[in-house]
Formats: structure tokens, sequence, C-alpha cells
């Protein structure tokens, strides 16, 4: 008999103990839903997307409201919502105890503006992604111009851009080549504020000292950007401190293992 009673005692409490977990569960489903916490990481000061701006999109979206519960949020949906957007390079949405949420970013780092000859306006980002012009930010980087027929296209990625081998890729593997190499060294970081495309396919630096221009050429390969970036660097750091800045209207590197200038 006392077996029995033992048994019905802990079954009464397993019982309850499942009730009030279930209650608790159900009180906290209709829980209002807290706004999320947003950690943003931006690897210089170039942020393209602000929290406001992304609870405005989510709530244009409908992922997200003010008065949502806890069981309406759905973390998968929202975070391929964000990995969708150009900004982004990267996400996580994590869901916490009660009514708690969070959300972790890492934005894309743009290093070129390209501005083409459809009139559209675009960014590159250092891993060879196209971004769209944001009405809202703009970005310190390199900016090209001239004869760039290239459109954007989001879905152009680094792989594609970086193999000379495809006809299709046009002028913007040079582009990113250019921009990749100058947003990397500090001098040149410093120098080349512009950079225009010829009709014949010579790219055209112009720095932000000094009246000269860099005749570049083209960029087919890393390699052949290295070698005209270290025989520039080398005149700038050795011969213009001599000579002066403002004596030549033109600076080549466009021919293999040579400088060749202009004086004015």
């Amino acid at each position: 008999m006392k077996i029995w009673l033992y048994r019905i005692f802990w079954i009464l409490i397993a019982t309850g103990v499942a009730v009030v977990f279930y209650f608790a569960n159900v009180s906290q489903q209709r829980q209002i839903l807290h706004a999320p916490k947003i950690s943003i990481h931006a690897a210089d000061e170039n942020a393209f997307l602000t929290r406001p701006e992304l609870l405005a999109r989510l709530q244009l979206s409908r992922l997200f409201r003010r008065d949502m519960h806890v069981n309406e949020l759905n973390i998968h949906r929202i975070e391929r919502s964000i990995a969708a957007m150009a900004e982004v390079k990267k996400v996580e949405v994590f869901k916490h105890l009660g009514a708690s949420w969070e959300i972790k970013l890492e934005l894309r780092k743009p290093i070129a503006r390209i501005f083409n000859s459809k009139g559209q306006s675009y960014y590159l980002d250092q891993d060879g992604f196209m971004m769209y012009r944001s009405a809202l930010h703009t970005a310190r980087t390199l900016v090209f111009s001239g004869h760039i027929s290239d459109a954007y296209n989001p879905r152009l990625h680094c792989d594609f851009i970086n193999n000379s081998n495809l006809k299709s890729s046009q002028k913007i593997g040079q582009i990113y080549r250019i921009s990749n190499y100058v947003c990397n060294d500090p001098l040149m970081h410093q120098l080349i504020g512009q950079v225009y495309l010829e009709a014949d396919g010579d790219f055209i630096l112009i720095p932000l000292l000094g009246e000269q221009q860099i005749i570049f050429g083209q960029a087919r390969t890393a390699k052949e950007v290295a070698d005209k970036f270290e025989r520039l660097s080398h005149f700038y750091k050795e011969a213009l401190p001599h000579e002066g800045w403002n004596k030549y209207k033109e600076i080549s590197v466009k021919y293999e293992g040579q400088i060749v200038c202009r004086k004015k």
C-alpha cells in the first residue's frame, strides 16, 4: 500500500511540475518582445548601416514590430533577410530566455566608389562584392570614373572578378585590383584619390598631392599591379623629394620595368 502511495505522490509531483512549466511557457510566449540588442562591427568609419536603419527595415518587412509577442519571433527569417542586405557581410541572430533577443552584424568594407558610363554609382568592397550607393551614407574611398561600362550586379563576387580569363568581367576586375592595393598600402592610400579609365583601357591615377597625373596602364593581374605600384612608390620616396613635387606633368609606369616622366 505504501509503495502505491509513494508512486502516486511522485506522479502528482511530476504532473504538477509539467503543468507549471506548461503555463510558464504559455505565459512567456504571450510576453511582448523586447527590442533587439544590436551589435554592429565595421572595419572602419564607413558604417553603411545603423541600428535605427536596421530596425526600420525589419519593421518595413514585418519581421519585427513594437507590440510583437515572443511566439511570433522567427529568428531564421530575420537572419536570412539581414544576410540579403548588400551592406552585410555576416549576421547572427540569437533568442535568449524571456523576451530578449540579439543581432550581431559584420558590415562590408567599401574600397572603391564607381561612377560608370550608364550613370550608375556603386561601391566595391574588400571582398569584391558590389554595394549599391546609399542615399544616407558616403564612404571615403578611391573614386573611379571614365569609360566604365560595368553595371551594378549584386551577384558579382571576388572569385569572378579576379579571374583574368573571363572576358565578361570587363574592367571591374582591374578596378578591384587597383583599389585593393591602394587600400592596403599606407603611402598609396594617402597619395591616390581618383582614377580615370581612358577609352583605350588605360587607367590614369590622380594624386591628392602635386599636379601630375600617373599613367598606370592596365591591371590585368595582381602581380602586374604590385610591380607598378612598387615602382611608383620608389619614385615618390627617392626621386620626388629631390626633384620637387611639381616638376613633372606626367609619370608613367605603364610599361614593365620603366618609369617615364614628362616635365611641365
